[in-house]
C-alpha cells in the first residue's frame, strides 16, 4: 500500500466520510422544546441510517480501497471505484429526499444538512474527480530527486580547483608545456597513443511517474508482473528497449520492463 498514490480527490472523499460520521451524532431533525436523537436511533428515523450514512461510509471505503487494488480486480464484473460511485450517488439521493420530506412539526437539524453536503461532495468527487485537474493531482507529492548524471558525462564547470581560468593540474610524470608568448598560439600536446575515448552514452537515466497503475514485468520476458507502478510515485528509468519500452527501477531496487509508457511524466 503506497499512501502517495492518493489524490486530492481521495482526500475530499476521506473528509466527506469524516463529516458524515460527525453528522450521524447530531440532531437529524429538530423540534422546539424536544431533544431529538441522532441518526443512530433507528426507532426515530427508520432507514435514514442505512440509506444515507452507512451507504456513504461504504462508498468512501470502496473508492479509497480501489486506489490500492489492480484495475483487473473486479466484483460482479465492476471494479471497486464503480461500486463506490453507485453507492455515493445513492447516499446523496437519499439525503436529498430527507431534506425535502421533512415530517410535520419538525425542522431541519444540523445532522440532516451536514449529511446532505457531505454526501453531495462524496458523489461529486466519485463521478467527476478524475476529470478535474485540481482533484487528480497527488495528495502528498513526492519530492523530485535530482536526475543522476549520465554515464561518461563531464562535470559542469564551476568554482574550485581546475575550473576554467583557475590553476590547472598537471598529471604526475608529464612534461609541463611552455607558456606561449602573449598573442601566440599554444602548441597542443600530443595525445597518448594508448588513450581510449570514453564511450558515448546512448540513454540518459531519468525519473518518471505513471498516470495510472501499470504492471512491471521481468526482464527475462516472463508474463507475470514483479511489481505495479503506482501514480504519484517517482521511478527511475535506467534503460530503454525500443521506442516505447523502458527498463524501470522501483524504490526497493527491483528492475523490470515497463511496456506501456504512454502519458508518463518525466521528472
Amino acid at each position: 500500500m503506497n499512501i502517495r498514490s492518493l489524490t486530492r480527490g481521495d482526500g475530499v472523499v476521506i473528509g466527506a466520510a469524516a463529516l458524515l460520521f460527525i453528522a450521524s451524532f447530531l440532531d437529524f431533525y429538530s423540534a422546539t422544546g424536544i431533544d431529538m436523537p441522532g441518526a443512530w436511533d433507528t426507532d426515530a428515523y427508520g432507514l435514514v441510517l442505512p440509506s444515507i450514512f452507512l451507504l456513504g461510509f461504504i462508498a468512501a471505503g470502496l473508492l479509497i480501497a480501489g486506489r490500492f487494488q489492480p484495475e483487473s480486480r473486479k466484483v460482479a464484473g465492476l471494479p471497486l471505484p464503480a461500486w463506490g460511485t453507485v453507492l455515493a450517488i445513492a447516499a446523496a439521493w437519499s439525503s436529498l429526499w430527507a431534506l425535502i420530506t421533512i415530517p410535520s412539526r419538525l425542522d431541519l437539524g444540523p445532522g440532516c444538512i451536514i449529511a446532505f453536503l457531505a454526501a453531495l461532495a462524496l458523489a461529486g468527487v466519485a463521478v467527476a474527480g478524475a476529470k478535474v485537474p485540481a482533484l487528480a493531482g497527488a495528495l502528498m507529492p513526492e519530492p523530485r530527486p535530482a536526475a543522476p548524471a549520465p554515464y561518461g558525462a563531464q562535470p559542469q564547470p564551476g568554482a574550485g580547483y581546475g575550473y576554467p581560468g583557475g590553476q590547472q593540474q598537471t598529471p604526475y610524470g608529464s612534461t609541463p608545456q611552455p607558456v606561449p608568448p602573449y598573442g601566440g598560439t599554444p602548441t597542443p600536446a600530443p595525445a597518448p597513443q594508448d588513450a581510449t575515448p570514453a564511450p558515448a552514452a546512448d540513454f540518459t537515466p531519468f525519473w518518471f511517474a505513471v498516470p495510472v497503475a501499470r504492471p512491471l514485468f521481468p526482464e527475462d520476458g516472463s508474463p507475470t508482473p514483479i511489481a505495479e507502478l503506482a501514480p504519484g510515485t517517482w521511478y527511475l528509468a535506467v534503460d530503454q528497449r525500443g521506442p516505447a519500452t523502458l527498463i524501470a527501477q522501483t524504490q526497493d531496487g527491483r528492475r523490470g520492463v515497463l511496456n506501456d509508457t504512454s502519458g508518463i511524466q518525466r521528472g
